[in-house]
């Protein structure tokens, strides 16, 4: 397998893994009437790379990489990955996670954050995991997925810098409506 830069002309051929994918509806939420042309500019105009995993001219998946914010939050950055259905089980997604965490360092990010990882996507889940990911927040119902309907997505993220490495919080844990006003009301009480 290589992985290399996309160029312009590769991603006619990546095209089809895209969009139905995205097609799907169970883990990226893109628009899936979106045009190939529409699709290329987000998936190779608006990163600041992506790149192509292939073996013998045979197109097994793609990512990209780019900041996950500007100014303050530039430093922390963010990827996409797409395997095609035909090469996954076969190290794609990690070979190309693992690719993307020695681009990020090279750009001078020191961490990776993945913004709304499909709760059911197990199988990434598990990856991203293995790699060192952690889960770091929880977005209840935050995706309408095409079999399963409203399910949550996890916020996960890496620390990549060598020095300094921050103590990763405790995850937030989410109460109720009635536990929320309890709070609150004990709260006004200490206060007053």
């Amino acid at each position: 397998m290589q992985i290399r830069p996309m160029t312009p002309q590769d991603f006619a051929a990546f095209w089809p893994i895209f969009r139905d994918i995205v097609a799907a509806q169970e883990t990226y939420a893109f628009d899936p009437a979106q045009n190939e042309d529409a699709a290329r500019r987000l998936w190779c105009e608006a990163p600041l790379e992506t790149w192509l995993a292939e073996e013998d001219g045979v197109v097994l998946g793609s990512y990209f990489l780019k900041p996950n914010a500007a100014g303050p939050g530039s430093h922390v950055g963010n990827c996409g990955y797409m395997v095609s259905p035909e090469a996954r089980g076969k190290g794609v997604a990690r070979a190309m996670c693992e690719h993307s965490q020695r681009r990020a360092r090279e750009r001078g990010f020191l961490a990776l954050q993945f913004n709304s990882v499909v709760a059911t996507n197990e199988a990434a889940v598990a990856l991203w995991q293995k790699l060192g990911f952690d889960v770091v927040g929880r977005l209840p119902r935050a995706y309408r997925h095409a079999k399963h309907g409203l399910v949550d997505c996890l916020v996960m993220y890496k620390w990549l810098g060598e020095e300094n490495q921050p103590a990763m919080p405790e995850p937030v844990k989410l109460i109720g409506r009635k536990n929320i006003e309890a709070v609150v009301s004990r709260r006004r009480k200490r206060d007053a």
